[in-house]
């Protein structure tokens, strides 16, 4: 008995989708669950799953049709069945041979095949075979508990090349870091299921590697040489849908070319946000609430207002990543939502400087980490906290969260966006600690390896401005958090000292805070507090 294979449920809104790609053709086994079709719709790439183990007898709906929620797509029926792609066209199904028209031989998933005249007479064996290596497939990772998608970024590997255990296939960018994926298995990638740009939800297909293959294994791993392949249903040659899509991009998906036509838009005025470019209906949307223009040529003048020719030449637009769009997003939202105030203070930096000058070399041979500034603020942020526990809490709904512990955030600036590691329990910590735990931080948010763990959690926040030669700033919170430091430029100033001006290390100190929580004077006798701390490290010394 047959299993009908069907187009699942899309969407509330969505009511049609089209046969992107079959990645199994009649005469194949699959196992349950295992992905056999995918679908486009105006929204997103579905795969669909084999509802049974089995071989599947029939497609019915080819690749470019346009079928509803529901329809008949195919069918599964009992039996062992063949290795995918492998079949000669005998063995199809006496339907599919006749809708064909002929004994077309089908390609492997990874493009090559043989025409039926070289089957027969030996030649071009090791092409139609395909990879004889277990196929490992790698997906996107849980990212943690509020990240459900990502967007690749860069993609360090092709089809065709040997990767370690362990080595960097692609980046993924979430809302809240870049992440890169590393290889499970050594061996050879064999298909590329993503390109940069594409949004992937977690557990999503990016690629799949051969395990245990040497590069240049598999006469047509690639595939794009591969002559003679021809696809089911027709009966001339034509390049593999995966290599046509990868160099031309996508054509729009249904609803948006047929909204593109009513609307007299051109595939250049509509900037695709689907898999490999592919225009949505949500994109034709949103280029007609921009007020696209009726040509290219006219659509830099649309968005915003005219420049001249030679300006808009010049001009070049690039998509915000994922985490800008979050850190852009998250800022604005701590400035409409609390009611933000600044107070400066100054800390003559003299005797922390002779103090880390003195004993900077014996920290390093005993502790293995060098002796910097962020020790010595991050413990004095600790004793004010404790102080004035109104900077560490938070406001949620009508109730005050006070936090009887510090997860102080160090702000850390990457070549992708600002994030803000968390050293947790600082106040628990020695100053060797706090370098070691900054340290790995650091050089983890800069390779792009920090975990959500890493992330989450903070009640207070630095930020160091100072690196970049910042004599000051008013930073914003990192919402939820009440609190956050300003460090700046330690510049040299004339400062009147027991009567007598002397030339002194100096550095301006902000404190922006909410001020639905933390009162004026709170805040500054925080300030104070870090100040007295730092400018007479015995006080850290002492709990004083």
């Amino acid at each position: 008995m047959a299993t009908e294979i069907k187009v699942p449920t899309l969407g509330e809104s969505v009511t049609e989708a089209t046969i992107g790609q079959w990645f199994k053709q009649p005469g194949d086994r699959v196992e349950q669950d295992e992905t056999i079709a995918e679908l486009e719709t105006d929204k997103v790439t579905v795969e669909v799953p084999a509802p049974a183990a089995g071989v599947l007898q029939e497609i019915v709906a080819k690749e470019g049709e346009t079928v509803g929620v529901g329809a008949l797509i195919g069918s599964i029926g009992e039996g062992e069945g063949k290795a995918a792609g492998t079949a000669a066209a005998t063995e199809k199904p006496k339907s599919q041979a006749a809708k064909a028209g002929q004994a077309a031989e089908t390609t492997s998933d990874y493009g090559g095949g043989a025409s039926g005249d070289e089957k027969a007479s030996g030649n071009g064996a090791a092409s139609a075979a395909g990879p004889s290596g277990k196929l490992v497939e790698v997906t996107v990772p849980a990212a943690g508990e509020s990240v459900t998608e990502a967007t690749v970024g860069s993609i360090f590997k092709k089809v065709g090349d040997a990767v370690a255990v362990d080595e960097s296939l692609l980046e993924l960018e979430t809302d809240k870091a870049a992440q890169e994926i590393p290889s499970p298995v050594a061996g050879v990638i064999r298909e590329m299921a993503v390109a940069e740009g594409d949004e992937v939800k977690v557990g999503a297909l990016l690629l799949k590697i051969e395990e245990g293959a040497s590069s240049g294994s598999g006469a047509s791993a690639s595939g794009p040489q591969a002559s003679g392949s021809t696809a089911v249903g027709g009966g001339t040659d034509e390049t593999p849908r995966r290599q046509v899509e990868a160099q031309e991009g996508r054509p729009p998906a249904p609803s948006a070319a047929k909204m593109m036509k009513e609307k007299g838009l051109k595939d250049g005025d509509v900037d695709g946000s689907g898999r490999k470019g592919q225009v949505l209906k949500s994109d034709v949307l949103d280029a007609i609430a921009r007020g696209a223009p009726s040509s290219p040529q006219e659509k830099p003048q649309a968005a915003r207002a005219p420049s001249a020719p030679d300006d808009a030449s010049r001009e070049e637009r690039v998509k915000m990543t994922r985490l800008r769009q979050t850190i852009a997003r998250r800022l604005k939202d701590a400035q409409d939502t609390a009611a933000m105030l600044t107070t400066f203070n100054e800390v003559d930096m003299k005797a922390v400087m002779d103090l880390r000058t003195k004993y900077k070399d014996l920290f390093e041979k005993k502790h293995g980490v060098k002796l910097g500034f962020m020790g010595f603020f991050t413990k004095a942020v600790c004793h004010a906290l404790k102080e004035i526990p109104a900077v560490n809490a938070e406001i949620d709904g009508n109730e005050i969260v006070y936090k009887n512990f510090c997860h102080v955030g160090m702000a850390v600036g990457t070549d992708k966006g600002l994030v803000v590691p968390v050293i947790r329990d600082a106040d628990e910590m020695s100053i060797a600690e706090i370098e070691k735990e900054l340290g790995r931080l650091a050089r983890a948010a800069r390779d792009g390896k920090l975990g959500m763990s890493d992330m989450q959690g903070g009640t207070f926040t630095i930020t160091n401005g100072g690196v970049y030669g910042s004599l000051m700033s008013t930073p914003i919170l990192n919402a939820p958090q009440s609190g956050i430091l300003g460090m700046h430029k330690i510049q040299e100033r004339p400062m009147a000292i027991g009567g007598k001006v002397e030339i002194r290390p100096m550095m301006y100190l902000a404190l922006s805070y909410d001020h639905r929580i933390v009162d004026g004077k709170e805040a500054v006798t925080f300030l104070v507090r870090v100040k007295e701390s730092l400018e007479d490290p015995e006080r850290l010394v002492l709990d004083l």
